[in-house]
């Protein structure tokens, strides 16, 4: 048992055991991402599932709608409006990449599948498996804060009102869709049961997805980054080989010079298209993730900056615990995308550096289409339109700051 809980902290790094903990987080959802898991789901997990996701949607669409837009629209209360909208947009990024992701579910598996088969082709124990394992373990790191930073947000939003004295709610200004007075029994003890599934539902999705993009597109960046390593140490390693196991030829044969260039640039030769082979694999994997997830991500992105429009407005004072859930994810998904594009542009100087210079002309020729395949950056997209990096995140920011101040005045 406690070996099994040990395999979700930072001593298993290998990607083998980082897609087993999302795929186990993800089948309390009744979504096995891991087609090579043909376990059936049990009924317990089938009737959680049911009892969490009906009391989202009952609280976070059907009494979110009708409270923003037939209640308040009936007192004039637009304050309660707009932090209730902000509540009910922002909880809508979780629903719907679990919908692209049971939609795509068999594509989703593919991309499980083709990390776990690029994966087998590593030497256990080699330069490169060392450096992937290195590069993987700050992956996991990074969604293991993002998993606890999302959790702990949704932790402290259901138990704050349960330490406020008196009785109180998630939200004080939301009232339920049918349990008016919310304050007495047992309206109260449902409301807060159906508060605290609609809140679960909410922060544990975008957790447990989020977490299995970082994982995926983190191999990427991992695999790429010990790639510009072998790269970088490609000549010596060349050299190296030949010392090892050529020893036989003569010190007196003339050609011992022409003979050693012929075996280190073969050993460059199989090793260069290995690389390639690598690298094809890692840009299709990469296309197989924003095939699955650009539009998610998209939607996502608008839901994101419309519903945190509507936190500001609804004041800080208000929405505190909303803003860091949101830009979180914001700023999550732009950092993975960054990172992505930081990796391929530290190969593609590795091959500018692999001193392909010494190489014969054939080999050089292998570097240059590398170079060309190289300058090409790999990235992540939100619905094709803008790419996921520190720059898109500071343009969101902004037309969120923008929208918000023109609409701050009109309301004045």
């Amino acid at each position: 048992m406690m070996e099994t809980i040990r395999k979700f902290g930072l001593g298993y790094c290998d990607v083998k055991t980082m897609l087993w903990n999302v795929s186990v987080m993800l089948r309390v959802l009744i979504l096995n991402i891991d087609g090579r898991n043909k376990k059936p789901f049990p009924i317990t997990s089938y009737i959680f599932a049911i009892i969490v996701c009906l009391g989202y949607f009952y609280v976070y669409l059907v009494s979110m709608s009708w409270f923003v837009f037939i209640r308040c629209a009936a007192t004039g209360d637009l304050l309660s409006a707009i932090i209730v909208f902000s509540l009910g947009v922002s909880s809508e990024i979780g629903t719907v990449k679990l919908v692209f992701m049971f939609v795509q579910i068999h594509k989703v598996r593919q991309i499980v599948s083709e990390c776990l088969a690029s994966d087998a082709t590593v030497v256990a124990g080699s330069r490169f498996s060392i450096n992937l394992l290195s590069a993987l373990r700050h992956v996991k790191e990074r969604a293991m804060v993002f998993w606890m930073v999302i959790i702990f947000n949704g932790v402290v939003y259901i138990i704050k009102p349960l330490l406020t004295p008196g009785r109180h709610f998630t939200e004080d200004k939301f009232i339920l869709f049918g349990l008016e007075p919310m304050e007495e029994n047992p309206n109260y003890q449902i409301a807060n049961m159906l508060f605290a599934a609609g809140v679960f539902f909410t922060v544990y999705v975008p957790a447990n997805i989020t977490a299995f993009l970082i994982v995926v597109t983190g191999y990427v960046e991992a695999q790429m980054l010990s790639l510009s390593e072998e790269l970088l140490h490609l000549w010596e390693d060349a050299e190296e080989h030949y010392y090892k196991t050529e020893q036989a030829i003569s010190i007196f044969d003339t050609n011992k010079t022409d003979l050693k260039d012929k075996a280190m640039n073969e050993y460059v030769a199989k090793h260069l298209k290995d690389i390639i082979r690598s690298h094809g694999r890692n840009i299709n994997l990469l296309h197989q993730v924003e095939n699955v997830f650009s539009g998610a991500i998209a939607l996502e992105f608008f839901l994101l900056v419309v519903g945190l429009i509507a936190e500001l407005l609804g004041g800080l004072e208000n929405t505190y615990l909303e803003i860091p859930f949101a830009l979180m994810q914001v700023g999550m998904d732009c950092f993975t995308g960054q990172r992505v594009m930081d990796a391929n542009v530290k190969f593609e100087r590795a091959v500018y550096d692999s001193k392909w210079e010494n190489y014969s002309l054939s080999n050089m020729k292998i570097v240059l289409t590398m170079l060309q395949s190289a300058q090409k950056t790999m990235k992540l997209s939100a619905g094709g339109m803008i790419m996921l990096s520190f720059s898109c995140l500071m343009q969101v920011i902004r037309s969120i700051y923008s929208a918000y101040t023109t609409l701050r005045s009109t309301m004045k």
